[in-house]
């Protein structure tokens, strides 16, 4: 089991690591809510920008697994959307996203964190969404959130000390912009449920209204998870569906496909 760790100032700590390697621990202090944002809940506006469906990180062109079961003919409506929408909310981001969000939070190292999500995520499509999505993630908040924990983040990744995954990018904004855990979780979960659905109107398809059924639906879903990963210690980090990991690699080899992932 890692151990946590927490400052509240950037620093190097070079005592850490294994080989006298350098560790760096995100500032856990929140930055002051900005003019535009303190007069309505300090965060709320920052953070329904940070979780629009509208944020150019990518995430309309990843299903995630998903396309590989509508190809199988598995899922080919409404019903069978939400019941795969379901079990992905319960298995991958729970034990990995969510407890990604959740650990930041409470000050694990950053690369501690980077490299076990780089490790846990065994599709490469998967893996590389992530990534990517996370960069955009890092661009995005430097222009419009920017702090001193996305400033070391980014500079993370651009030495190749990290990867620069999307759940990491969001929860160092998040926490950054003074939005409390919980709900900076539950945001996340409901953030990425919104993209999918979004896609599998366009893949499946599925009507617009279906898809509004769905996410409503996905409510109790959120709810669930949110409450399940307060619960969840360090060893559970990574648990998932061998089901979905598999149809997340087959993707990769799909005769043909809409999405990246």
């Amino acid at each position: 089991m890692l151990s946590t760790r927490t400052s509240t100032s950037r620093t190097l700590d070079t005592a850490a690591g294994e080989g006298g390697c350098a560790r760096f621990a995100v500032p856990t202090t929140p930055q002051p809510p900005s003019p535009a944002t303190a007069s309505v809940g300090s965060y709320q506006l920052a953070l329904q920008q940070l979780t629009d469906s509208a944020l150019p990180t990518g995430a309309f062109a990843h299903s995630l697994g998903f396309e590989t079961y509508v190809d199988a003919g598995v899922v080919a409506d409404e019903a069978g959307f939400g019941a795969w929408l379901s079990m992905f909310i319960s298995q991958s981001l729970t034990y990995s996203d969510g407890l990604a969000v959740r650990f930041l939070y409470e000050g694990w190292d950053v690369l501690d964190l980077d490299a076990l999500l780089s490790a846990q995520l065994l599709p490469r499509q998967v893996r590389e969404a992530s990534i990517k999505m996370g960069g955009r993630l890092l661009e995005i908040g430097a222009e419009v959130f920017p702090s001193d924990a996305l400033e070391l983040y980014r500079d993370l990744v651009t030495s190749g000390a990290a990867a620069g995954h999307q759940p990491l990018a969001f929860a160092v904004v998040a926490r950054s912009l003074g939005v409390p855990q919980q709900e900076a979780l539950a945001a996340y979960l409901f953030a990425t449920v919104t993209s999918l659905t979004q896609n599998a109107v366009r893949a499946i398809p599925l009507g617009q209204n279906a898809g509004q059924r769905v996410l409503r639906k996905a409510h109790d879903d959120v709810a669930a998870a949110t409450e399940r990963i307060a619960r969840l210690t360090p060893d559970d980090f990574g648990a998932v569906s061998p089901g979905l990991e598999i149809s997340q690699m087959r993707h990769e080899r799909q005769r043909a496909r809409m999405f990246m992932s």
